[in-house]
């Protein structure tokens, strides 16, 4: 959805989309998108429900970088080897992590925060945590 300049986008409602060509965009924020746009989402954050703290996480297609704006995060990664230990790492405001293409990984609070993922949505998937 275009926009006029003079129109501020709300990064809590909608999404900032930029395509290959060059065009930005303000559109909704969705898990999975094959339009070729990486996708900057801004979230308030309140509990780990809002962060689907109970599944795993993937994004295939690209790297991601998770931004802690306001507040603390953890960002738990999978374990590589059956049995092996999760990762993790804690973000205090105004940090981020580079999540690496295709590696499972998950998010928990330490409290209300606002966060920011920029990353290439196509082929995202979630997982239940078991």
């Amino acid at each position: 959805m275009t926009l006029p300049i003079d129109q501020p986008i709300d990064l809590f409602s909608l999404a900032l989309a930029f395509h290959p060509d060059g065009a930005v965009d303000a559109a909704e924020r969705r898990m999975t998108a094959d339009s070729g746009a990486w996708q900057v989402a801004t979230f308030h954050v309140e509990t780990d429900a809002d962060v689907h703290a109970d599944h795993w996480e993937v994004h295939p297609a690209a790297e991601e970088a998770v931004c802690c704006l306001a507040g603390g995060i953890r960002v738990c990664f999978r374990p590589e080897e059956p049995g092996g230990a999760e990762e993790v790492v804690a973000l205090p405001a105004g940090h981020a992590v580079i999540v690496p293409r295709g590696r499972w990984h998950r998010l928990e609070l330490d409290g209300p925060s606002d966060i920011m993922s920029i990353t290439l949505r196509r082929g995202s998937r979630l997982e239940k945590r078991t």
